[in-house]
């Protein structure tokens, strides 16, 4: 006899909360802690704005808990008297654009990204349709942790709104900007494949591409159902049925998004991967043609190809930890026209401050038209490095803070970076050490202009790290 066993987890941090759907309370997402958790954002939104009648921004993408979340979010934040709008099935970037359109107090985005179809997660926006920050955080998770919430009486409860159009308005947005040209993609005549894993990028991918005058768009698992049909990350090892997609085709390109479309993975016309460290640096490539000279930024573990091409246009590249808020706040600091991170994440705060894969499927489109040769060809034109990702465990009684020290001083002659862990630069190699939160774990990014130098590299950091681990 087969037993299945179910494995909850619930992750609190400062930007939300998140886990598997199912268990006890405080095992896994249950409605209790949707309630408790949305209770804690309400009451800090009131908290901040006194006084004032409160609204907040709701949108979710297709994974099968998602309505029933929805609900339990939008009725508590009702019970504390707070204006919903809710957008339905949307996607992140939609909710961070209707949160300043709509002069909201916040937003909740409904969606575990690109875990697996048993997590979601409440992902916790401010006034400007920007993720929280630590400070706020840390409030919203104690303000839960002491239940200090206090409902309104039957005479004050919230109003709910239902607002299906913001999707439109998005993508409006996109198309009104300086660096997406419309008449040069329906030129282009395009035939384009396209996978939303059966999620919210299902509906707002096509209607993009449709807008844009996309010849031919080809829907592989674009129902919105929340069946994920593969693992929804949109990394190579699972882009197999797009990729076969564009070649039976003979599309121009394929383009993959993740279930809540902030993350965006092309697949040049050959079937082989664009790579998504690559999606950002064209499309910065593209934005920097329109502002010579301009500032952008990535994480430390994202490909050194940005930097290159934006020191080639004049500009300066800086590196923030990793992490969106991390990315977000490097921007504001070094006035960046352009930014992200290497999985697909495109940040234009031209049109605000968070990934979105639509921004990202619009200009990478005109640049292709304009480019006038294939994607293969277009990937080809930029610096080739490769990154390989590794991790060394530990046991649990190990310094890891005195075993990143102790690499840094190894390597005190390289430039090294500890912004965020210890990252050491070789060239035009480097290596980025971080820690894990949450387990003995030491994370071990390397790249290198060939796969085989940055496995090496980050081998032969491994094995430093075990030599300090023995002494």
């Amino acid at each position: 006899m087969l037993v299945k066993f179910c494995i909850v987890t619930l992750i609190k941090s400062i930007s939300g909360i998140r886990g598997t759907i199912g268990g006890k309370p405080g095992d896994g997402l249950s409605p209790l802690d949707v309630v408790k958790f949305a209770s804690a954002y309400g009451t800090w939104l009131i908290n901040t704005h006194p006084s004032k009648k409160i609204s907040v921004v709701i949108g979710r993408d297709a994974r099968l808990s998602g309505k029933m979340v929805n609900d339990i979010v939008c009725g508590t934040l009702n019970g504390l008297g707070i204006d919903v709008i809710d957008l339905g099935l949307s996607t992140t970037p939609t909710v961070e654009v209707a949160v300043t359109e709509l002069q909201a107090d916040g937003g909740i985005i409904l969606t575990a990204s690109h875990n697996p179809k048993q997590w979601n997660a409440l992902k916790l926006l401010n006034h400007k349709g920007e993720f929280i920050s630590d400070e706020e955080g840390k409030f919203i998770l104690q303000t839960a942790e002491k239940e200090e919430f206090n409902y309104c009486d039957v005479d004050h409860i919230g109003q709910y709104t239902l607002r299906e159009d913001l999707l439109q308005l998005h993508i409006d947005k996109v198309l009104k900007l300086p660096y997406v040209d419309v008449n040069a993609i329906k030129a282009a005549q395009f035939s384009v494949a396209v996978d939303a894993v059966n999620s919210s990028g299902g509906i707002a991918v096509p209607m993009l591409l449709e807008q844009l005058g996309v010849k031919t768009i080809h829907k592989i698992h674009c129902e919105p159902t929340g069946h994920f049909a593969h693992n929804p990350e949109p990394l190579p090892e699972h882009l197999k049925d797009l990729s076969d997609a564009v070649v039976k085709t003979r599309s121009h390109v394929g383009i993959s998004v993740d279930p809540d479309v902030d993350r965006l993975a092309l697949v040049c016309e050959d079937g082989d991967m664009f790579g998504e460290e690559y999606t950002l640096v064209a499309v910065a490539d593209c934005v920097l043609q329109h502002h010579k000279g301009g500032n952008t930024v990535s994480n430390l573990s994202s490909t050194r190809a940005l930097r290159d091409v934006t020191e080639k246009s004049g500009g300066s590249y800086s590196a923030s930890a990793v992490g969106e808020v991390n990315v977000v706040k490097m921007m504001k600091d070094t006035n960046a026209i352009i930014g992200g991170e290497g999985n697909g994440g495109v940040i234009l705060p031209e049109l605000h401050y968070g990934r979105d894969a639509l921004v990202g499927i619009a200009i990478f489109l005109t640049h292709l038209a304009k480019f006038g040769k294939p994607a293969s060809v277009l990937r080809k034109s930029y610096p080739n490095y490769y990154i390989s990702k590794n991790k060394i465990e530990l046991t649990p009684e190990i310094n890891v803070d005195r075993v990143l020290q102790k690499v840094k001083e190894k390597y005190a002659k390289q430039p090294v970076n500890t912004v965020d862990g210890v990252k050491i630069e070789f060239d035009k190699e480097w290596v980025h050490l971080r820690k894990s939160n949450t387990e003995p774990i030491i994370r071990i990014y390397s790249e290198s202009q060939t796969m085989s130098t940055a496995d090496t590299l980050a081998k032969k950091i491994m094995s430093d790290i075990k030599e300090i681990v023995k002494n």
